[in-house]
């Protein structure tokens, strides 16, 4: 009986040993967990990049912008950027350049003076509404100490009145999760076609019919892909549609942009399914492929800025966010949908999403393996 007992357990234990990668992963993978979601929610925002225009010279404007380098200083919510330009600075929050542009009008210390109730103006990138509901608060907070050096009993009148102007429709959370929800749908979609369905042939061992045609690994690795792009478009198209109808984002918003956002999705999906082809084009066991697939969820999904915006990351994943596919079609997606641009808006993002796709599709052809 023991005998047989431990037959079971040593061949059980050579299946392991054959899958190295599989036991590899089961161990990094809860360590790289850790380190980007750890980073990727941080629990406060930092850096946030706010544009300073202060046209008064007068004390209070320069009390009011000491209060708000003692934050930069201090938590480090936001990161001030001293402008001049009031135009420049509305267009640098429009261009996405900044979360946030505030305004010290030139009259705020003397109307601070005689009791005026100055105003400050606050223009608000509201697409991203993690970031600027923190923004607002803060600079309210400063602006409520200015001209108060104990607690009155009477309300103050002069404390500033901040008016805030958000420079797009409003967006709540919920609806600013969409463009994360169709990328993740497209991520999913790449996982059951493409790459996967040939180690399912591998792995079957019927892969053998691409080897008895005349097909070239470029014929077989873009028909995989290509093949793919279709299901996996008509799964992001139903998800982006349901999740309009959720969220209470007007219907009207996708069809007046169905242009660009079809072309997005279209490249999102290339992109993402090269990767996967690059990745998992030599592999032969499904069993590695549904280890990877959680492990390149987190990895791409958490660092894109779908959740948390990416100015609060810290260096290091600044910087693989500046490779990840899914921020450049997360960013293009949200200024699409919510900031109302057209082909021109995010041309940065769609050239990036062209290059990768172009790069992966080669890599894919060349690592490609056309033999048994």
């Amino acid at each position: 009986m023991m005998i047989k007992l431990l037959a079971v357990i040593e061949r059980d234990l050579k299946k392991f040993r054959r899958n190295p990668i599989v036991l590899a992963m089961s161990i990094l993978m809860p360590v790289i967990y850790l380190v980007i979601l750890g980073n990727s929610f941080q629990g406060k925002l930092t850096d946030l990049p706010v544009a300073l225009v202060n046209q008064d010279t007068g004390p209070f404007a320069k009390r009011l912008v000491e209060n708000l380098m003692a934050i930069q200083a201090g938590p480090r919510t936001f990161r001030l950027v001293d402008l001049t330009d009031q135009q420049k600075a509305v267009n640098g929050v429009r261009a996405g350049l900044y979360k946030a542009a505030l305004i010290i009008p030139e009259d705020f210390s003397k109307r601070m003076t005689v009791a005026g109730r100055p105003d400050l103006g606050l223009f608000l990138d509201n697409t991203d509404s993690i970031s600027a509901d923190n923004i607002r608060n803060l600079i309210l907070a400063a602006a409520a100490s200015l001209g108060v050096d104990y607690v009155p009993i009477r309300e103050v009148t002069n404390q500033p009145l901040l008016r805030d102007i958000n420079l797009y429709p409003k967006v709540d959370y919920y609806q600013s999760l969409v463009p994360g929800v169709v990328i993740m749908a497209i991520f999913l979609g790449t996982l059951t076609t493409g790459a996967f369905n040939l180690v399912m042939d591998r792995f079957l061992g019927i892969d053998e019919s691409y080897l008895l045609t005349p097909l070239t690994k470029a014929d077989i690795v873009s028909g995989l892909i290509i093949s793919g792009l279709g299901i996996t478009m008509m799964n992001a198209g139903l998800v982006f549609a349901v999740s309009l109808l959720i969220t209470g984002i007007p219907i009207s918003r996708g069809i007046l942009n169905f242009v660009p956002l079809f072309i997005i999705v279209a490249l999102t999906t290339l992109c993402l399914l090269s990767l996967m082809f690059a990745i998992l084009g030599r592999i032969k066991h499904p069993r590695i492929v549904g280890v990877l697939s959680g492990f390149l969820n987190v990895i791409l999904f958490f660092p894109s800025g779908s959740v948390y915006p990416i100015a609060s990351f810290p260096g290091w994943l600044k910087g693989f966010a500046a490779i990840n596919p899914e921020a450049y079609a997360v960013d293009a997606l949200k200024s699409v949908l919510f900031k109302g641009a057209g082909m021109m808006g995010v041309i940065g993002d769609i050239g990036f999403l062209v290059l990768f796709t172009a790069v992966m599709m080669t890599l894919s052809i060349i690592t490609f393996k056309r033999t048994l």
